[in-house]
């Protein structure tokens, strides 16, 4: 599986960006794979963001729990996060993950690119 990241940017706070993640020669597999969106801001260790399961199921870090919503198009193999209500604190290199658990973020091992989301204030 190989997996693109795309849709970051620069936004002025409490604007709004949506990220895509598409995936490559997963095959019929993407449907059952856990997805996930990390962030890592500077000097700040790498922070699961939000993760969908392959049944559905999401969670969120507390920090952005009612701003950004995870969802996947199983048939485009492509996952996405909306993020609304930018804050500056969001500012960081968003990366997608495949291939682990949504409850152990250490779990999972399929990586994309990152993409720079910049929120000014």
């Amino acid at each position: 599986v190989q997996l693109q990241a795309s849709g970051g940017g620069l936004v002025q706070s409490g604007g709004s960006l949506r990220l895509s993640c598409t995936a490559s020669r997963s095959g019929q597999y993407f449907s059952a794979y856990a997805l996930a969106w990390f962030r890592q801001a500077p000097g700040k260790e790498r922070e699961l963001v939000a993760g969908i399961s392959g049944a559905g199921i999401t969670k969120y870090t507390d920090s952005v729990k009612g701003r950004f919503t995870i969802s996947r198009d199983n048939v485009e193999n492509t996952m996405f996060l909306q993020m609304d209500s930018l804050k500056p604190e969001d500012t960081a290199v968003y990366y997608c993950a495949a291939g682990g658990s949504i409850y152990s973020p250490a779990s999972f091992g399929i990586w994309g690119q990152g993409t720079l989301v910049t929120v000014s204030s």
